[in-house]
């Protein structure tokens, strides 16, 4: 779970790239940077996130059988709530 602001979104195939800055960190499950892309299916029911905006978000840490693909997706069991300090606090 993070606090992000979507600095960029791309398109690539059934996914959705974002480039997100990470402001705050609320659950350490995985390490994060300071700078990480967001990767979402096309299929996913989530919010569109939109660039400038910040989002409260809850992803996972996907790495394939290989160990070749190691990236944060956002899942249906996810969320993407828009950051408030409300939504902060209830974190």
């Amino acid at each position: 779970v993070f606090h992000g602001r979507v600095l960029a979104r791309r398109l690539l195939g059934q996914e959705t790239r974002y480039e997100v800055e990470v402001k705050a960190r609320y659950r350490h499950r995985f390490p994060l940077v300071a700078r990480e892309y967001l990767w979402v299916p096309n299929t996913c029911g989530c919010p569109a996130l939109r660039p400038g905006g910040e989002y409260l978000l809850m992803a996972r840490r996907h790495v394939n059988h290989e160990h070749t693909l190691n990236r944060i997706l956002l899942q249906d069991d996810g969320y993407a709530r828009p950051w408030t300090p409300r939504e902060a606090r209830l974190v």
